[in-house]
């Protein structure tokens, strides 16, 4: 990997903890939950998969499962658009993986767009992924509307002064 595409990558990985910060339950949630939502196991900030329901996670496990699932939200992003991109966009699409799932830019119309080069058409589709067991859900139409200002290049300086 290119030095240059390395500093890209880890100012997208900040952008998207700076995103998962305000989203996700502080402090964490140690002891696992079932997510009616998502019908599944889910422990700390949001990590699912293997989650163990009858144990409680200490905090470095949980940071350990926050950096993991960040890192694979962000190889999802970039094998399922392989074009450079700036850190923001890269950024909101690593957060709205991590809490929405591979399908946000694998086989999406999202990725359709981007993989044509209309990065307006393709942040706007964020908006579309605010739904949770077939239903809206405000946190996330919130999430979705700051992940797609940050992807618009718009909310950037705004949300590291939040955080």
């Amino acid at each position: 990997m290119k030095p240059v595409t390395k500093v890209i990558g880890s100012i997208a990985l900040a952008i998207a903890g700076t995103l998962v910060a305000k989203y996700e339950p502080a402090p964490n949630i140690n002891a696992p939950y079932w997510d009616t939502y998502g019908q599944t196991w889910t422990v700390c900030e949001g990590h699912t998969g293997d989650v163990d329901p009858k144990r409680t996670y200490t905090n470095a496990e949980c940071r350990a499962f926050k950096l993991a699932d960040l890192a694979t939200a962000q190889g999802h992003v970039n094998r399922c658009l392989p074009m450079p991109k700036l850190p923001q966009i890269e950024g909101a699409l690593i957060d709205a993986t991590y809490n929405a799932g591979k399908p946000v830019v694998c086989g999406s119309t999202l990725q359709k767009y981007a993989l044509a080069n209309n990065w307006p058409a393709a942040c706007a589709e964020l908006s579309r992924w605010d739904k949770a067991g077939g239903r809206v859900l405000r946190g996330l139409t919130r999430r979705r509307a700051d992940d797609r200002a940050v992807c618009e290049g718009k909310a950037v300086l705004d949300l590291w002064a939040k955080s």
